[in-house]
């Protein structure tokens, strides 16, 4: 396998996988299933595979009406395009009525790159957990998008899984855990730990190695699932390292670090950071010079690391 993957590529995969056994599986597409990987269900399964055109509205309230029906269709588009122009019918047809739809967006956050502000979706976790009934998938890798995939296939209800244009680094493994709302620990460290989520969960790692060459022992958290978030993760780890930094590919208000700033101002207030896209909209370039322009590398963690660790309780 190689070391770097998108994570689109691990839904598509499964997907296919699990439409072996399960006939009632269906995925729908709003006629972007080459870019979205929904393409490799199609072309295994074309009697089982239906595209609504550039229709996001339409996509959920048809995806709605199968479940109803006994199916379990997974709808696929950009996460730009679907949690902003159908947020009505996911929070009606599929919320409110509690439907087993699972919806899969591809080009999250500032690595899509070149196609710019209007492409990047940068709010999307905050638009779906908000949403009652709703469970929010974040994974970190092309092993996990495959865990997700099958989780979302098994687990009644609505479910959203965000997953990535551009690659990132392979840094789970097939035999490690991947449970609703409970997130795992990649690294142990004592002086402060740092929860990620998506591909910023690698650079996290990167930073803890370079922190540790200063003396600097850091946690590394991934949490894939933001929503219902792991409270008792957070508790352990402001209990036993004081200090919270949390980095995503997502707006600073309403996402990863949000739902951790939620728990954590309840149960055990820290000194914390949160590394995000502070309130501005993407710009074209490549995934690199957008993660550095916006503050999402490994070295942006370090400095907020050594921030936190500043202002915990002597």
């Amino acid at each position: 396998m190689a070391h770097i993957a998108a994570t689109r590529d691990g839904f598509g995969s499964e997907i296919v996988e699990l439409g072996k056994s399960n006939n009632k599986i269906l995925v729908l597409s709003a006629d972007l299933e080459d870019a979205t990987r929904a393409e490799f269900f199609r072309d295994a399964y074309p009697n089982r595979f239906f595209t609504v055109g550039i229709a996001e509205q339409d996509l959920v309230g048809t995806a709605a009406g199968l479940s109803m029906a006994g199916y379990i269709p997974f709808i696929a588009s950009f996460a730009v395009f679907l949690t902003n122009r159908a947020y009505d019918m996911l929070r009606l047809d599929v919320c409110y009525n509690e439907c087993n739809v699972k919806i899969v967006c591809s080009h999250y956050g500032v690595t899509v790159g070149e196609d710019g502000a209007t492409a990047q979706c940068l709010e999307d976790l905050a638009i779906l957990r908000v949403l009652p009934n709703m469970k929010v998938l974040c994974p970190a890798d092309v092993i996990e998008a495959r865990k997700a995939t099958r989780l979302m296939a098994e687990t009644p209800g609505p479910i959203y899984m965000r997953t990535s244009r551009a690659p990132f680094p392979i840094i789970t493994k097939e035999s490690d855990p991947f449970i609703l709302g409970k997130a795992n620990i990649l690294r142990g460290g004592k002086d402060a730990t740092v929860i990620a989520c998506g591909g910023l969960v690698s650079e996290a790692l990167n930073a803890a190695d370079d922190l540790i060459q200063e003396g600097i022992d850091i946690r590394v958290v991934n949490m894939h699932t933001i929503k219902p978030i792991d409270a008792a993760m957070i508790e352990k780890c402001v209990s036993e390292t004081g200090a919270i930094v949390t980095a995503e590919e997502h707006q600073r208000a309403g996402g990863l670090g949000s739902a951790v700033a939620e728990v954590a101002a309840q149960k055990c207030p820290v000194p914390m950071e949160i590394i995000a896209v502070d309130d501005q909209f993407g710009q074209s370039g490549s995934p690199e010079e957008l993660l550095r322009h916006y503050h999402l590398k490994s070295p942006d963690i370090i400095a907020a690391v050594k921030r936190v660790i500043a202002r915990k309780v002597k």
